[in-house]
């Protein structure tokens, strides 16, 4: 197979996907993933910044992280950005840590108007809990 039809073959599944993209989402909603080995959440804070509690970041003790998301990866090096999670894909937090594939993922809508907390809690120093 030449890189032009492999190129197309992404492109097409990256089309099927049952996907979370970063533009539907807003302040205060929660990702929830599941993945080969591990269970996620993920609270949107802002554009592309959020804080991540689960898998790689309690086994290290610093839950809550907050982080960016690269986006899914397939495996290699080919990155799907517009994306929080994609099952079938691996998620890459903006540390550069990679989960195994994601087998379910699940939106909670923040029932609450979250802009103000949001933006104070995204202006806080990293790993800051922000109270009040």
């Amino acid at each position: 197979m030449d890189t032009a039809s492999t190129i197309r073959a992404v492109a097409e599944n990256a089309e099927s996907l049952e996907q979370v993209r970063k533009k539907d989402l807003r302040c205060g909603d929660r990702v929830l993933v599941r993945t080969g080995n591990s269970a996620y959440t993920i609270w949107v804070l802002a554009e592309d910044l959020y804080w991540v509690w689960g898998g790689w970041f309690d086994r290290q003790g610093v839950a809550p992280q907050r982080v960016t998301i690269n986006g899914c990866t397939w495996g290699g090096s080919t990155l799907k950005c517009d994306v929080v999670a994609a099952r079938g894909l691996r998620l890459e937090f903006g540390n550069r840590v990679l989960t195994t594939p994601i087998q379910e993922v699940r939106v909670i809508r923040a029932a609450w108007k979250a802009s103000a907390a949001c933006r104070r809690i995204s202006a806080a120093p990293l790993n800051h809990w922000v109270t009040g």
